[in-house]
């Protein structure tokens, strides 16, 4: 799927990382894509990311659009010419802009599911809950605060350790349903800079599901934050899924 470059700004962007079995991902991920680990473990979470400004490129940020956006991904590695590429795979999309859900997977890769959002955000406390309507229960529930202090217990050596595993993470791919097409995104930013987030607690209907991640083959590891970012969107090659 083609699109033209989109330019805007992330307003705030939070990363929710776990620490996955990797043999549990391959009931998850296409065959085209192996996880990515850090030691004897898989990379998974949720980027829940608030983009301002979003437009074609060129046109001024004043006609751009706002929206809320949740994304659960897995990190994964692929070939292609010979070359390992890395990025994300990503099963399922939520956002609270009904433009972005009739668009996903039509006009721009990546179905979108059109979800509730409620979100603070102020004096170094973040507090969201993401309502799904094909779920009872909230998709996304966690309450974090900014600190300058990296957990000792991530899988992770230091804060710069887990910036670069992400920073080179910049491809998501995910499935077009009914197709076997895999469409491809860019994201390229500006400027590349994390802080840590101390979180209080968190919860996903989708990696709490132990139909998919049995007990014990999935804990929280850490969070990420990032703020105003101007950044771009552009497209990558398809690819064709392959089964397992």
């Amino acid at each position: 799927m083609k699109i033209p470059t989109i330019q805007g700004v992330i307003r705030r962007r939070i990363l929710l990382n776990y620490r996955v079995d990797p043999a549990v991902l391959a009931a998850v991920l296409p065959g085209n894509f192996r996880a990515q680990c850090v030691g004897d473990y898989a990379i998974a979470g949720i980027c829940l990311i608030r983009l301002e400004q979003i437009r074609p490129k060129g046109m001024p940020a004043m006609v751009g659009i706002a929206s809320e956006n949740s994304a659960h991904r897995i990190g994964v590695e692929w070939s292609r010419g010979g070359e390992t590429q890395r990025g994300v795979f990503v099963p399922r999309r939520d956002t609270d802009s009904q433009l972005n859900a009739l668009a996903g997977g039509r006009v721009f890769p990546g179905v979108h599911h059109l979800s509730k959002f409620e979100v603070e955000d102020h004096d170094g406390r973040i507090r969201m809950t993401v309502q799904a309507d094909d779920y009872a229960s909230p998709l996304v529930d966690f309450c974090a605060l900014e600190t300058e202090t990296f957990p000792v217990d991530s899988v992770f050596d230091d804060l710069a350790a887990s910036s670069a595993f992400f920073e080179q993470g910049c491809i998501g791919y995910s499935s077009c349903p009914g197709t076997k097409r895999l469409d491809g995104l860019l994201l390229k930013t500006e400027r590349w800079k994390v802080s840590p987030l101390e979180v209080e607690s968190v919860s996903s209907t989708y990696f709490d599901d132990r139909s998919i991640f049995p007990e014990g083959s999935i804990a929280f590891d850490h969070a990420l934050l990032m703020r105003d970012i101007p950044h771009t969107w552009h497209s990558e090659p398809e690819m064709e899924a392959v089964e397992a």
